[in-house]
């Protein structure tokens, strides 16, 4: 039978070992503390580069992000490479300055895209907060609820934190964490992209600052 808090204190341990993104990635493929990874068809847990200044981090994969193994690749994917187009950003690019390094809370697919249970995301929190160590970013964005309710301990909706910086530690400093909102909610609310192109200003603003 499962337990969560048998699985937490696996996950810290195999977490804590990781020395790259790439040890990571190694140690989550032999963890099976978390229930998804039997229903689910591939380990997504990162795509961009992990050197650029700003690591984006959403809730779970997809079925096209499941099918590929990486991060944002379905519709919700394409709109965000878009709009971090639009602040002089692109996931492909070797220059930390312009890149991105693109996360999730949860590294497999829920069934049916239902939204992760907290057992869940707690499971898996060690090795995004080891993600985030290794990557070291001088900015984090969270796209939608699930992220920002992680790693600021809150129960917060994203309508009402979104927009507003708040900060986490990582590797001994502040990093300033900017919650949006996820593409996915803005394909079934088209209105809604004015509120994160807002946000997304203020991270350029940001990143022009800390840069």
């Amino acid at each position: 039978m499962w337990s969560p808090d048998t699985s937490i204190a696996d996950a810290k341990s195999l977490a804590a070992k990781a020395s790259s993104i790439e040890e990571l990635h190694e140690a989550l493929s032999g963890f099976d503390g978390c229930p998804l990874k039997k229903t689910a068809k591939s380990l997504v847990l990162s795509d961009g580069n992990p050197d650029a200044h700003v690591m984006l981090i959403g809730e779970a994969p997809g079925a096209d992000e499941d099918r590929q193994g990486k991060p944002f690749v379905g519709r919700s994917g394409q709109l965000l490479d878009r709009i971090l187009a639009a602040i002089g950003l692109d996931r492909a690019s070797e220059d930390p300055a312009t890149s991105a390094f693109i996360s999730n809370t949860i590294f497999w697919r829920p069934p049916g895209n239902r939204k992760p249970t907290t057992a869940e995301t707690e499971t898996c929190l060690p090795f995004i907060l080891r993600a985030i160590e290794l990557a070291d970013p001088r900015i984090i964005v969270c796209l939608g609820a699930t992220p920002m309710q992680r790693l600021c301990n809150t129960t917060e909706g994203i309508l009402r934190s979104r927009g507003k910086w708040r900060s986490t530690t990582v590797n001994g400093r502040d990093v300033p964490l900017m919650p949006t909102l996820h593409p996915a909610y803005l394909l079934r609310q088209p209105a809604q992209k004015g509120l994160c192109w807002r946000d997304m200003l203020e991270v350029k603003k940001k990143l022009s600052e800390v840069g």
